[in-house]
């Protein structure tokens, strides 16, 4: 008969078993400085090259050299609690080793090139041969392609992914009785919300014996159900084009939705709806003080480099897209503002006077992402624009700044991404989707229709 101090031990043999050793590329540390507390109980080893690329990194101020300098402060806060060399406990019950790498002569020449990836690739192999189970973590694909050739295990950073074919869509169908749609259609509030839906969730209600009988209806934070506010169908003369592009107008209308993430294809409206939903809210309504428009410096192909004149002038040529939304609005919008210190005449001003005037009236602003940190931005309404492109801890950093009063919105296209670490399921746009849908203070649409022309609706579809 099995004691239970023989469980005992037969459960700790077990998790000893179980334990893994994990060597960390440098990106991963870039990525997120928390890489080093999220492996649990297993090991975790860098080699010493990567330390000498943390060097490289720690006097940028881009978001990759805060991560550094962060991960640097990290591992000489650890090296008071023993050696590295030998193994250090971390806050999550592991430890974590700083290895040298073996000599690239006594191993395939294959792998005797001296770059810190080889040598990542080198030093699991050695912890392989002492019977360690090594797995390689890196955000670089070729080497998890070059780990796989060798004969070794490699892996993504899984922390802060999520299931992006499962993603969050913000819009349900469902079939309800007559009754219920003829409720909504009288104005009614219905009470009895199933509770897996999420707050500003919205549902395509559909007449179980009456395919043709639809209605609109949002769940509203307290579990309510209601008609989606027809009155925002056209905000500053943009009129919603269909069901995602009307559910979107009603999330960014609405104050008390302090964030909104929009995800779709290219042509689908996303920034289009936001900036004229910002434009209402500033201008008219008074709701904000300001229009905020920022997005990530990443090139589409090879960079252009150096551009001269003044901060406005260099993101002038990075915020075109946005001059692009604004000239189509003010073109569906004609009016005979004056631009600042001209006189009021008849005739209607030009769209791109209209848009200097609201640079120079401080209604529309320009922000690099990188000024962003730091700041306390209190009653504007922030637009995020390619935010496919930022990792998790960016857009919480970015989220972070938003002051009492304020509106974030989030835009992006999770398949055009040119940040080459991230991809659909781990860019910071559709993590926070996911991870926020239970909040009331969020809302989201997924936008699938292109609306742009026919010749962008079918690029996207078939290309």
């Amino acid at each position: 008969m099995e004691t239970a101090q023989s469980k005992s031990g037969a459960t700790r043999r077990r998790r000893k078993a179980q334990t893994k050793t994990f060597v960390l590329d440098t990106n991963v540390l870039l990525h997120s400085p928390v890489a080093l507390d999220v492996f649990d109980d297993n090991h975790v080893v860098l080699a010493m090259d990567v330390l000498e690329e943390l060097d490289k990194f720690k006097t940028q101020s881009s978001e990759l050299g805060r991560n550094a300098r962060e991960t640097i402060r990290k591992l000489d806060a650890l090296c008071a609690e023993g050696k590295l060399s030998e193994g250090v406990a971390l806050p999550s019950g592991g430890t974590l080793r700083v290895l040298i790498s073996p000599d690239p002569r006594d191993l395939p020449t294959g792998l005797s090139e001296n770059n810190a990836d080889n040598s990542i690739i080198r030093l699991a192999r050695q912890l392989g041969n002492n019977t360690e189970r090594v797995i390689i973590v890196s955000m670089d694909i070729n080497v998890r392609v070059k780990a796989n050739a060798l004969g070794l295990d490699a892996e993504d950073f899984e922390h802060e992914k999520i299931n992006f074919d499962e993603l969050y869509s913000g819009l349900e169908n469902v079939v309800v009785s007559e009754e219920t749609i003829d409720r909504i259609y009288d104005g009614q509030v219905l009470e009895s919300v199933p509770s897996d839906y999420f707050p500003n969730m919205f549902l395509d209600l559909t007449a179980e014996n009456n395919s043709d009988k639809h209605a609109i209806a949002r769940v509203f934070p307290d579990g309510s159900l209601a008609e989606i506010n027809l009155r925002t169908n056209q905000i500053y003369g943009i009129e919603a084009r269909n069901v995602e592009q009307r559910i979107a107008l009603e999330l960014l209308m609405d104050p008390s939705v302090g964030i909104v993430t929009l995800v779709g294809q290219a042509g689908t409206g996303k920034t289009l709806l936001a900036i004229a939903a910002g434009l209402q809210q500033v201008q008219h309504d008074k709701q904000y003080e300001r229009i905020l428009v920022s997005r990530p410096i990443i090139p589409l192909g090879k960079d252009i480099g150096y551009l001269p004149g003044n901060k406005q002038e260099k993101l002038s040529h990075w915020m075109e897209p946005i001059f692009d939304n604004l000239d189509y609005i003010f073109r569906s919008n004609p009016a005979n503002l004056p631009p600042p210190g001209a006189k009021k005449q008849g005739k209607l001003v030009a769209p791109q006077a209209r848009i200097e005037h609201l640079l120079q009236t401080n209604v529309l602003e320009l922000e690099a992402l990188t000024y962003i940190r730091g700041r306390s931005i209190s009653k504007q309404f922030m637009i995020i624009d390619e935010a496919q492109n930022l990792t998790p801890h960016e857009v919480k950093t970015v989220i972070s700044r938003a002051g009492e009063g304020s509106k974030i919105v989030l835009t992006g296209d999770p398949y055009q991404i040119d940040n080459p670490y991230l991809d659909a399921s781990s860019n910071g746009l559709t993590y926070v989707a996911e991870r926020l849908k239970e909040l009331p203070i969020h809302g989201h649409v997924t936008l699938r229709q292109s609306e742009r022309s026919e010749l962008a609706a079918s690029a996207a579809e078939n290309l």
